[in-house]
C-alpha cells in the first residue's frame, strides 16, 4: 500500500502551498500586491533559488488553467449584449494596439542585430500582455467592471484572438513555410470559425439543459465536476481548433452569462481559479532562469527596457487616440507594457521550426518573466508618485453671497433624499458639494448645486452659512462630517446643525462635538426593514410599530450610557438570539 501511495508528492504541494501563504499576505502587507508575493516565493523555492523543484515549465503549464478558468469567470460577467457594445474597443482599439506592437517592437531585434524573422517572432511574443497579472490586478483595483478596465480587457481579448495568426506568421516564417499553400491558410481559418461556431450552438442549445438536468438530482458534487467539465472542455475545444485555451473558457462564460445557474458556476469554479491562478504565479517565479540573466544580464536588461519603453509609447498612444484621459492612458500603458504567458507558446514554436534556437529561446523567455515580475513594481510606483488627479470645474459656479433658510453640505446619496422635505415646503435652501461631476449630473435632475469645499469657513460664510436657521451635513466621509461640525458649532452658533452619522462611534463622536440633531444613515432604513419582513410573518401593523418603537427607545438609552462609559456599555439592552437559536 506504501508503494501504490509513494507517487502522491506531497512535500511539493506542501512546499508551493507554504510559500504562498508566507509570502502573499508579507507582502500585501508592505504593499507590493499579492502578484509580486506569489513572483518571489516561486524564485525563492525554484531550480534557481532553494532548488525544491527542477522543472518549473511542467508546473506553469498546469497552472495555466488558472488563467482559463479566470477568463471563465470573466465571462459569465459578460452578457452578449455587453461583449457586443464593446465591439468598437475589441477591434478597433485592440486591433490597433497590437498591430502597431507587433511591426514596431520587431524593430527591436533588429536594431540589436537579430535576424528579421527571430526579430518579428521576439517583438510579437512580447505584444501579448500577461492575462493573468493585468486580470489580477484590475480585480483587486476594483476596476474590471469600470470602462476603463472594460477598456483593457477589450484589448485582451483581441491579444486572446491575435495568437491564431501569430502562430501562422511562425509556420510562415519557418524554414520551408512560405511552400505553405493559401488554401492551407484558409482552411486553418475555417478550423478557427468552425470551432467557435460549435461552441456557440453548444452553448445555446445544449448547456442550459444540461445543467437544468444536473441541477434536478440534487448532487452538489456533479455540479462543480459539470462545471469544470464545461470550463475545460471549452477550452480543449478551442484548442484543438487552433485558438487558445483562455478564448475557449471566456466563450463558455459569456454563453453562460445569461444562465439561471451564472451564479452557482461562479461559485463552484471560483476556489479552483484561485489556487490555480496562484500556482500559475508560482510558477512564473519559479521558471526565472538566474544563469541564463547572469550569463546574458546586459542584452536581458537593455531588451527589456527596449521593449517595455517602445511598447508603453504605442499603448499610450493608441490610448490617447481613443480619446482616454492622461491618467486612465498613463494607468493602462503601466498595467499592459509587460509579455505575457502566451509569448511562451508563441516562442515554444518558433523554437520547434527552427526560428529560434535553445539560447534564444530562453533568453526571450527570461526577458517576457523579467517584465511581468517588474508589471507590480512599476503599478505600486505608478500609484505612489501619479499627479494628483485634475479636477475639471468648468460649468459649475463657486457660492457667493448666497442666503437661506437652510444649507445643506453634501449632495450624494444621502443629501438628495434630505433635501426633498424641505422643497416639498418651499424651503429656501443652498446646497454646496464638492464634486463637479456630481454638481453636472444633478443639474440634469433639476437642481442647482454651487461647487465648494465645506471645510473651509470663507465658502461656508459664502454659502450663506451666517444667516441658516439650519446647517445639514450630509457628507458621506465621517472625518469630514466631523470636521464640519466642529467649524460650523464654533463659527456659527446661532444654527442648527444637523448631521449624517456613519455609525454608533460616529455619532458619539459627534455629539462631543456639539451637533444638535445626528441620524445614523442605516438606522431607520434597517428598522424599517425589518418590520416589513415581520408584516411578511404576519404581525400586525400596531404590533409592528409597538416593537420598533421600543427598539428606538431601547436604543436611545444605550446611547445615552455610552456617552459616559465606552462603546460596549448598554450590552444588556440589545436583543441578541444566542438564546433563541433554534436547534434542530
Amino acid at each position: 500500500m506504501a508503494t501504490e501511495t509513494a507517487g502522491v508528492d506531497l512535500v511539493s504541494v506542501v512546499t508551493m502551498l507554504g510559500a504562498a501563504v508566507v509570502a502573499v499576505p508579507v507582502f500585501k502587507r508592505i504593499g507590493l500586491g499579492s502578484v509580486l508575493g506569489y513572483l518571489a516565493a516561486g524564485l525563492v523555492i525554484g531550480p534557481f533559488g532553494l532548488g525544491l523543484f527542477s522543472d518549473p515549465m511542467a508546473i506553469l503549464h498546469v497552472a495555466e488553467l488558472g488563467v482559463v478558468m479566470f477568463l471563465f469567470i470573466i465571462g459569465l460577467e459578460m452578457e452578449p449584449s455587453k461583449l457586443w457594445a464593446m465591439r468598437r474597443d475589441i477591434f478597433g482599439l485592440g486591433l490597433l494596439q497590437v498591430a502597431l506592437c507587433v511591426a514596431l517592437l520587431g524593430l527591436v531585434g533588429v536594431v540589436l542585430g537579430y535576424p528579421y524573422a527571430g526579430s518579428l517572432v521576439a517583438g510579437a511574443g512580447f505584444t501579448l500582455t500577461s492575462t493573468a497579472i493585468v486580470m489580477q490586478m484590475l480585480q483587486e483595483r476594483g476596476d474590471i467592471s469600470a470602462p476603463k478596465g472594460q477598456r483593457i480587457v477589450s484589448i485582451l481579448l483581441l491579444e486572446d484572438l491575435a495568437i491564431v495568426p501569430l502562430l501562422a506568421l511562425v509556420a510562415f516564417l519557418a524554414p520551408g513555410g512560405e511552400d505553405v499553400t493559401l488554401l492551407g491558410r484558409l482552411q486553418d481559418v475555417a478550423i478557427g470559425l468552425g470551432a467557435i461556431a460549435v461552441l456557440v450552438v453548444a452553448g445555446v442549445y445544449l448547456l442550459n439543459p444540461m445543467f437544468r438536468l444536473l441541477a434536478a438530482s440534487r448532487a452538489r458534487e456533479v455540479m462543480t465536476a459539470a462545471a469544470l467539465l464545461v470550463v475545460l472542455g471549452s477550452a480543449l475545444w478551442m484548442q484543438l481548433g487552433g485558438l487558445s485555451l483562455a478564448m475557449g473558457a471566456f466563450l463558455a462564460g459569456v454563453l453562460l452569462s445569461e444562465s439561471t445557474f451564472r451564479h452557482q458556476l461562479e461559485a463552484d469554479v471560483e476556489p479552483f481559479r484561485g489556487i490555480l491562478l496562484g500556482l500559475f504565479f508560482l510558477a512564473v517565479g519559479m521558471a526565472l532562469d538566474l544563469s541564463v540573466i547572469a550569463a546574458s544580464w546586459r542584452l536581458i536588461a537593455v531588451s527589456v527596457i527596449a521593449f517595455m519603453v517602445l511598447k508603453s509609447l504605442i499603448i499610450y498612444a493608441v490610448a490617447r487616440l481613443y480619446r482616454a484621459s492622461h491618467a486612465e492612458a498613463l494607468e493602462r500603458t503601466v498595467l499592459m507594457a509587460q509579455g505575457g504567458e502566451f509569448a511562451f507558446v508563441l516562442y515554444s514554436a518558433a523554437l520547434g521550426v527552427g526560428l529560434l534556437n535553445t539560447e534564444t529561446a530562453a533568453i526571450l523567455n527570461a526577458i517576457i518573466i523579467v517584465s511581468m515580475a517588474l508589471t507590480p513594481v512599476m503599478l505600486i510606483l505608478h500609484d505612489r508618485f501619479k499627479p494628483a488627479a485634475v479636477v475639471s470645474t468648468e460649468g459649475v459656479e463657486a457660492p457667493e453671497g448666497l442666503s437661506g433658510q437652510v444649507l445643506i453640505i453634501g449632495f450624494g446619496r444621502f443629501g438628495q433624499i434630505a433635501c426633498q422635505p424641505l422643497l416639498a415646503r418651499k424651503c429656501t435652501i443652498n446646497i454646496i458639494d464638492d464634486d463637479p461631476e456630481m454638481i453636472r449630473a444633478a443639474e440634469t435632475f433639476g437642481f442647482k448645486v454651487w461647487y465648494g469645499d465645506g471645510t473651509r469657513l470663507d465658502i461656508l460664510k459664502a454659502a450663506g452659512a451666517e444667516t441658516a436657521r439650519a446647517v445639514v451635513i450630509a457628507t458621506d466621509k465621517k472625518e469630514i462630517t466631523t470636521r464640519i461640525v466642529k467649524l460650523v458649532k464654533h463659527e456659527f452658533p446661532n444654527a442648527v446643525v444637523l448631521a449624517r452619522a456613519f455609525d454608533r462611534q460616529h455619532v458619539l463622536d459627534l455629539i462631543k462635538e456639539g451637533v444638535d440633531h445626528h441620524m445614523r444613515e442605516v438606522f431607520h432604513s434597517a428598522l424599517a426593514l425589518g418590520g416589513e419582513a415581520l408584516e411578511v410573518l404576519g404581525v400586525e401593523p400596531e404590533e409592528i410599530e409597538e416593537i420598533a418603537e421600543g427598539i428606538r427607545r431601547r436604543d436611545a438609552e444605550r446611547l445615552a450610557l455610552q456617552m459616559t462609559g465606552d462603546i460596549y456599555s448598554g450590552r444588556g439592552l440589545i436583543i441578541g438570539n444566542a438564546e433563541h437559536t433554534v436547534r434542530t
